[in-house]
Order: structure tokens, then sequence, then C-alpha cells
């Protein structure tokens, strides 16, 4: 596929002049749609802006912007749009991806499930991967994309969707808030596919899904890769099959002797802009392992490890105790700077009118945890800090419990 037919294939209308650079950025999903759709149909680099960016990540957004001269030109009409990755308190970087790329994941996708035409319901910010590569299966399989408020669909506000398969994208906060009201269930079962993704999701999470027999679809993907490289079919979630699933099949997925997740493929990014990517495997921040039947089982993130006293802590095995004792209804665990242990463990809960029990979680955690892994302290966090796409935000709750350490 050229770039010129995913234009056309969106709608876009070719500008009489191309600008060098374009920039999208909407709030509204109809709004974005266009700009999105004659970005793509015009030449010149395209460049996706996320709206709600504060100062900090606006700035460094231009700088980026502005680097044309040190090698961010397309390659061959390659490499000319740019999606946002980072920022909310990490350094913004902008992953470079074309027609191909995006054709690349669609292809996989519809392969993978064994589709030709994708329907979906976009409830996620089209400036997310998730949320942009939703629109784009519909729109290069010839199927309906219905954008959709989350706001709406957490109140009971149901689009009616009329005949045909139809797919829904959500992260795991959005479908344990959707669990929690029980209500949603038989909406969802209506879906050929809830697919599941933007961060990992708690083993309880998953049981309650598989006990309602929700058709998920869990999976594993990064802007870097348009999205999804490995899924579980509904299928296969429904048999009991637990991880990501196998590697989609324009992708490819392995796992280097150090247990870290390495990806190759047709929907791979070119590099970060201005910058190019050397090299057909990229090497990525995910530990994970691969079981018996070739099935993607991600361990967490390498640079999240937490060192305290010596000791390494995987934040996750910390967090999934946690949760296992019924008294948070969501909790992160980071690591904050500690003038004796280096870091300190700290467990961050949204703060509620009914507060866990600590003591009884310390109980708890005897059983499970070694000593260096159980929480140093525990800080209740009102507003729990999210992102628009629903993922938390993790670097906002350093900040917070940092803060919350030095008046302590």
């Amino acid at each position: 596929m050229e770039r010129a037919e995913l234009g056309r294939r969106l709608g876009g209308a070719r500008r009489a002049a191309a600008p060098g650079a374009i920039v999208v950025e909407a709030r509204d999903s109809n709004a974005f749609m266009t700009a999105f759709a004659d970005a793509a149909a015009s030449g010149g680099t395209a460049f996706v802006a996320d709206p709600t960016w504060g100062p900090a990540e606006r700035a460094q957004f231009a700088a980026l912007r502005e680097s044309a001269a040190a090698g961010g030109a397309t390659k061959g009409g390659m490499g000319w749009l740019c999606l946002p990755t980072g920022g909310t308190g990490g350094a913004v970087r902008l992953a470079r991806h074309d027609h191909e790329t995006l054709a690349a994941a669609v292809r996989g996708c519809c392969e993978h499930f064994r589709v030709q035409r994708i329907n979906a319901v976009g409830v996620l910010p089209l400036h997310h991967v998730s949320g942009l590569m939703a629109w784009m299966r519909c729109a290069l399989t010839g199927g309906r994309y219905q954008p959709w408020a989350w706001d709406d669909l957490e109140a009971g506000r149901w689009p009616e969707t009329g005949p045909g398969d139809w797919t829904l994208s959500l992260v795991p906060t959005q479908l344990q808030r959707l669990l929690a009201q029980r209500r949603p269930l038989e909406q969802l079962r209506r879906y050929r596919a809830v697919f599941l993704g933007g961060g990992p999701a708690w083993p309880d999470l998953l049981a309650a899904a598989a006990e309602a027999r929700l058709p998920l679809a869990p999976g594993y993907g990064m802007t870097e890769t348009a999205a999804m490289v490995a899924a579980l079919r509904p299928e296969e979630f429904l048999a009991g099959r637990s991880g990501c699933g196998a590697a989609l099949p324009h992708a490819r997925v392995t796992v280097d002797a150090d247990g870290v997740i390495c990806l190759a493929g047709a929907s791979l990014f070119r590099g970060y802009y201005p910058d190019w990517r050397e090299g057909e495997a990229w090497r990525t921040e995910d530990r994970g392992r691969l079981d018996e039947a070739g099935g993607l089982h991600v361990l967490g993130r390498r640079d999240a490890i937490i060192i305290t006293g010596g000791e390494k802590v995987d934040p996750e095995a910390v967090e999934t105790a946690l949760r296992a004792t019924g008294q948070f209804a969501d909790v992160v665990v980071i690591g904050v700077p500690d003038a004796h242990w280096g870091q300190a463990v700290v467990a961050c809960y949204p703060a509620g009118p009914r507060e866990p029990d600590l003591e009884a979680v310390g109980r708890a955690l005897t059983i499970g945890l070694a000593p260096h892994q159980r929480p140093k302290r525990y800080v209740s966090v009102v507003p729990w800090p999210r992102t628009e796409s629903g993922k938390v935000n993790r670097p906002a709750l350093v900040a917070l419990a940092t803060g919350a350490a030095g008046r302590a």
C-alpha cells in the first residue's frame, strides 16, 4: 500500500502544497480523524501530538519537530508518521511509522484472528497507538469504526453497533471498572473480541473476566510495533490459556539470554525521530519468557526493578501479593529514593471511603514475600493519577510518594 492509498482510504484531502511538517492534534475524535487523514494524503512529515501534554512535554515535542536538519527527513517516503511515546514525566519520543508499518500490523491482526474485516468501537484516544490502530484496522479492511466516549461506556451508555462482528480495545483498569459494575457483562459478551493491552493485567482481573465468560484477547504491543504483535484469541483465553499468546503472523517474538523480549517484523518502527533504527530486531525494555507452545508471558519492565538494600525487588510480584489480600481496589508498587536503603519499596493506592487494614495486609505478606519485598510505606493518593488512555501515571506517583516522604 502506498501513502496516497492510505490517505484515500481514510478520506483525506491532499493539500495543494504539502508542508514539510504537519501537526495532528485534537481531543475530538472526528476532528482528529479528519486532520490525520489529510496529513496522510499530503506529503511531508506528520507529527501526532498528545492534547494532554503540559508545558515541559510540549517544549520537548517542539524541539524534536525542529530537528529535521539532523536527519529527520523521510527516506524513500518511509518513516513519515511520528507517533508519541513517553511523556507524563518521562522524555517524549516520536516513533517513526508509515503506511507500510501500519498496513502490516493490520494484516497480521486479521490473519491472527481469522477475519477479513474488522469493526471496532473506539474508546481509547486516537493519539495513542491502541486507539489509532483500532481505527486503522477498520479503515484498511473496509470495516466500520464507531468512536465512543469512555465516560459514556462506563455510565452504561453503549453504542448501537448493529449486525456484524465488533471489537473493543480496553486497558486493564477500564476492564476492572466495568467488571466491578457487573451490569456491562452482557454487553461485553456481544463482542467478537475485547482486546486488552496498554499494561500488565493482574491475575485476579483475568480470572474474573474468565469467570464472566468474556471474549478477552490479552495482547502485547506498543507504539514502536504499531500495537499488537502477540495476542491470545478469545477462544484460547476462555479455554484457560494464560499470557499474551503467540506472535501475530507479521511479527517475530524472541527472548534473549538476559530474559529480555526482542521483536522483529514488518510493523516495527523505523526509529525515534529524527534518527533511524538500524538492524532488523529491536530489544525492548520488557522481560519475558516463551512457553512450550510459543506463547509470550511478560514478566515486567527491566528498568522497573527496585534495588533496596542491595536486593532486587520485582514490583509486579509485590503488587500481585497486595491485590491478593483483597484490601486494595488498585495498588501500584514503586521505588523511591531512600538514604538508608538506596530505594524504598512503597505501595500507593487510591484514597477512598474504606481504607485498607494495613495490619492485616502486613500479616498476609509475611507468608508470600521476603522481608526486603514488603513495602516500607503505604501512601494513600487522591486523586489517583491516570493518563488519558486509562493507564496509571507512575511518574506522578513517584513524585507524590517522594513528596510525602519529604513531609514525613
